[in-house]
C-alpha cells in the first residue's frame, strides 16, 4: 500500500501536537527577511493541507502540490470549509510544474527524505527552482542521518479514542533508508478495522543537500536549527535550508 493511502483520514488526528501556527510563524518570519514581498506561496507537499490552510488564513495566494491524491482530497475539502479558494495538484515533486510563478516554496515535515534517489531530488530542486520568480524563496526541513539512524528498532505508539497505530522503524546503513512500519486501527462502531503502510526516509546529508541546491542554481543557501534563525548546533535532529534564486 503507498503511503498515506490507509492514514490520509486520520493523518491529522495523530499528528494533533504538530503546531502549524508555529510552523507558518516560521515561515513568515523568514519572507520578512527577504528583499522582496511575498504573496504567492507553495506548499509542496502540502498533506492533508493543514499548513496551507494556515497561511492561506493569514492572506497569502496559496496553492498546494502532493503525490497522494487522498491526502489532498483531505486538503481541498478543509480549504472549501474554510473558505478558502487553493488549487491543489496532484504531482511528484521531481516533476513539479505549475501554471504560473510563485514567490515562496515550503516544504516542511522532513518531505525531502521521502524522495528515495538522489538524483529524483537533484531534479526535484531543479523544479522549485523553475518555479520560483526571480529572488524567490525556497524554505524546507530535513531529518538528519543521525536522526533516521537511531530510529532503528524502535517503537512507536500514537494512539486516540477511535484511532490506534504502531510504527516501527528500521535502518539500513548500506541503503541509507529508514524504513516505517505502521499497523492502523481504525474504530468502525463496535468493530476495528486494520490497515498497515510502509514510510520510507533516505538519509541525507546536509552537505548532500546543499550540493543539490546549488547544483539546481540556488545561488544563496542557508542552514538553520529546528524552527530556528541560528546556525545549526551539532546534534541538533531536523535541519532548515533556506535557499534564494538569483535575481
Amino acid at each position: 500500500m503507498a503511503s498515506y493511502e490507509f492514514l490520509a483520514g486520520d493523518y491529522d488526528t495523530l499528528t494533533a501536537d504538530v503546531d502549524y501556527a508555529c510552523w507558518a510563524d516560521y515561515a513568515e518570519g523568514h519572507f520578512r527577511r527577504g528583499k522582496r514581498p511575498v504573496n504567492r506561496v507553495l506548499d509542496l507537499c502540502c498533506g492533508t493541507g493543514s499548513l496551507t490552510l494556515e497561511l492561506g488564513r493569514r492572506g497569502y495566494e496559496m496553492t498546494g502540490v502532493d503525490l497522494s491524491e487522498e491526502m489532498l482530497t483531505q486538503a481541498e475539502e478543509k480549504c472549501r470549509e474554510a473558505g478558502l479558494e487553493v488549487p491543489f495538484f496532484h504531482q511528484d515533486m521531481s516533476a513539479l510544474r505549475l501554471p504560473e510563478r510563485v514567490d515562496v516554496c515550503v516544504c516542511f515535515l522532513d518531505s525531502v527524505n521521502y524522495v528515495l534517489k538522489p538524483e529524483r531530488l537533484k531534479r526535484a530542486f531543479r523544479r522549485v527552482w523553475d518555479c520560483l520568480e526571480p529572488g524567490g524563496l525556497f524554505l524546507f526541513d530535513a531529518d538528519t542521518p543521525e536522526k533516521l539512524s537511531a530510529m532503528d528498532g524502535q517503537v512507536f505508539l500514537d494512539e486516540t479514542e477511535d484511532v490506534f497505530c504502531v510504527w516501527r522503524g528500521e535502518y539500513s546503513e548500506k541503503k541509507r533508508i529508514c524504513s516505517f512500519w505502521m499497523d492502523i486501527f481504525e474504530r468502525e462502531g463496535g468493530l476495528w478495522r486494520r490497515g498497515g503502510e510502509l514510510h520510507e526516509e533516505y538519509a541525507y546529508t546536509m552537505d548532500e543537500l546543499e550540493e543539490y541546491l546549488r547544483e539546481a542554481g540556488f545561488a544563496q543557501v542557508r542552514r538553520y536549527g529546528e524552527l530556528k534563525f541560528r546556525a545549526p548546533k551539532p546534534g541538533e535532529q531536523r535541519i532548515f535550508f533556506a535557499a534564494i534564486k538569483g535575481e
